[in-house]
């Protein structure tokens, strides 16, 4: 068989393959009947581990010297049937498992599969290949299977910690905002302005190269007087929603620890995944909030913005007074939220009249 022929052969057979695994991925991606056993996260690991193997075995034997295509088509065959138990593995998992826990196992399933696929697709495409590429890339291929396999150890095997994840995840966001915004900056005084005109002429010259770099990097970014005032409240929104979000973990870590291990993983699913929608839904409006304090300022966004955030809050209130739980100090933040809002909403009717006053007739 020709070279050609040889890697068209073998690209037909991957692709054969390709497709069931892809249809069987589809079949992870749906709820298991809740009559299937539950498949232990330690029997994927350990199956992963095998993938791990496979895929150092696939490494030396594409890479090699011009092997028989018969053993590169045994040896594909048997990476992908792994890739098929693994899926299935995979799918008994998720048996009583929520929608975030559903997802974070798919997406690790999705990235041994991914990596995979890639390190036997660049196997065919190099195959009968005289150039020293391939001996680099199969083997870092190899390398990024290797890395997927072991971050499935880190998968979250509960809801509860899924759900955790999720929230810190927001919490994250959410404080990279308010980093974002601690870096504003208010324009230049008038006085200001007209204090450093003469000392500036002077080298105005000499310096224009190097200022020239700052401006384009600082234009649009400093603030007027009345903008800084509006954004400094929207930082205390911000901040309040990071101390809102970070309660609402902690009152579900009390939760949970004063709770039967049952209990936590039944009955408190589904209000923990609602939970976590507003505060991913809190954490979309902050991320909006951010975007519409730049100048020029949208002051009518940021008025929706404040009342969606008002109706998160009381969801959120309902749900955690809906659970049973020492509340005192999520409640404390809901408050200080809300009073942020109060805040922001009076100063945003104030300007509104002004901005409307600049519209064009």
């Amino acid at each position: 068989m020709s070279k050609g022929g040889r890697r068209a052969y073998l690209g037909g057979v991957l692709e054969s393959h390709v497709r069931s695994i892809e249809e069987t991925y589809e079949m992870l991606e749906k709820p298991p009947a809740s009559s299937l056993d539950k498949v232990e996260w330690s029997q994927v690991t350990k199956l992963g581990d095998e993938i791990s193997k496979q895929a150092t075995i696939a490494g030396m034997l594409w890479s090699g010297e011009t092997p028989a295509v018969k053993a590169l088509e045994e040896n594909m065959g048997a990476y992908c049937n792994l890739l098929h138990g693994f899926l299935l593995l995979c799918h008994g998992s998720t048996v009583g498992a929520g929608p975030t826990l559903h997802a974070s196992i798919c997406a690790s399933a999705k990235q041994v599969i991914d990596c995979s696929l890639s390190l036997l697709r660049e196997a065919v495409s190099s195959c009968d290949s005289c150039s020293s590429n391939k001996k680099l890339s199969i083997p870092k291929l190899s390398g990024l299977v290797w890395e997927a396999c072991d971050a499935l150890k880190k998968t979250p095997t509960t809801n509860c910690t899924a759900i955790g994840r999720a929230m810190t995840q927001v919490a994250v966001s959410v404080k990279d905002v308010f980093r974002e915004l601690g870096e504003l900056k208010p324009a230049a005084s008038a006085d200001d302005s007209a204090g450093g005109t003469s000392g500036e002429a002077a080298d105005k010259t000499h310096d224009s190269d190097e200022e020239g770099d700052s401006i384009e990097s600082d234009l649009g970014d400093d603030l007027t007087p009345e903008e800084m005032g509006i954004a400094q409240l929207a930082i205390s929104v911000v901040s309040d929603t990071l101390a809102v979000i970070k309660e609402v973990i902690r009152f579900i870590t009390g939760l949970l620890k004063s709770s039967s291990r049952e209990r936590s993983t039944e009955d408190y699913v589904d209000s923990l995944e609602r939970l976590l929608s507003y505060c991913q839904e809190m954490g979309t409006q902050v991320n909006e909030l951010g975007a519409s304090v730049y100048p020029p300022q949208e002051i009518s966004e940021m008025k929706l913005i404040s009342r969606k955030m008002h109706s998160g809050v009381d969801e959120m209130r309902a749900e955690v007074g809906s659970l049973q739980g020492s509340s005192g100090g999520v409640c404390e933040a809901f408050e200080g939220l809300h009073n942020s809002l109060g805040k922001l909403e009076c100063r945003l009717g104030e300007d509104l009249v002004p901005e409307m006053g600049r519209l064009a007739i």
